[in-house]
């Protein structure tokens, strides 16, 4: 019964965070791909110093989206890791609670990165660098950000990060505490080895624009891939080609186009 309800809530808390961005971006006049209408196009060319209460160029307000789309793209990967913790319980001292510590570990870790990563994207607002729905301004900070991710799947970072994620009954089994403090030691150390891994996802949300809900469930899809068992590893450099594709892609748009 208990376990019933753990799950339920942990579904539901995942369906309420896309909601609420759903609820956020149509409410900016975006369009699901992201595409900005008329009020949106109005506020993406505002001037984020101007002398008035705009919440894109504030930090509280940004945080909480960037929270909210941990919650939203970054809990279902997390289901092989709570099934694996779940079937330690029947072959070793794990407990619900600390089923409930690895969650809020993992969740605690993530949220810090919205912190950080909000404040990536004021510094990139007041710099130019994009306009206030996230959008790039330059192709070439788009191109470049999408090469810098793709390289990034090859890297032994990616590799030794993704084998953690990808394999989490080894990190367990290595590193296994009991009850809810050692879960929540657990979870602390997994959400910092899937943010070493699942960064670059994140970050392109500055090429497609940070409430396209199209990104965000592609970039949901794929990190879920990356940490299926059976196909996880398969994916990994694939990916790296097409994001690195993607950015020579936008580089040579215009020349494509004759503009």
């Amino acid at each position: 019964m208990i376990r019933s309800i753990l799950w339920l809530g942990f579904f539901a808390g995942i369906l309420l965070a896309w909601w609420w961005l759903y609820t956020m971006a149509t409410g900016m006049d975006l369009d699901l791909i992201g595409r900005p209408g008329p009020m949106a196009q109005a506020m993406a060319a505002m001037d984020p110093r101007m002398d008035m209460y705009m919440p894109m160029a504030e930090f509280g307000p940004l945080f909480s989206m960037w929270a909210v789309m941990m919650a939203a793209m970054m809990l279902p990967t997390m289901v092989p890791t709570l099934s694996t913790y779940e079937d330690l319980m029947v072959s070793a001292n794990g407990t619900r609670a600390g089923w409930l510590g690895v969650l809020t570990g993992y969740f605690i870790v993530w949220v810090a990165f919205a912190a950080l990563i909000a404040g990536v994207q004021l510094a990139l607002l007041f710099s130019g660098v994009i306009d206030m729905l996230g959008i790039p301004t330059s192709r070439w900070f788009a191109a470049g950000l999408l090469i810098v991710v793709g390289a990034f799947q090859f890297t032994r970072a990616k590799e030794l990060c993704h084998g953690v994620c990808h394999s989490p009954m080894s990190y367990f089994l290595t590193r296994w505490r009991p009850g809810a403090l050692g879960g929540l030691r657990m979870g602390l150390g997994l959400g910092v080895y899937c943010v070493g891994c699942c960064w670059g996802f994140m970050a392109l949300g500055f090429v497609g624009g940070m409430m396209s809900l199209l990104w965000m469930g592609l970039a949901t899809l794929f990190m879920v891939l990356e940490k299926l068992p059976q196909i996880g590893h398969f994916v990994v450099k694939p990916m790296g080609f097409a994001l690195i594709l993607g950015g020579f892609a936008v580089i040579m748009w215009p020349f494509f186009m004759g503009v």
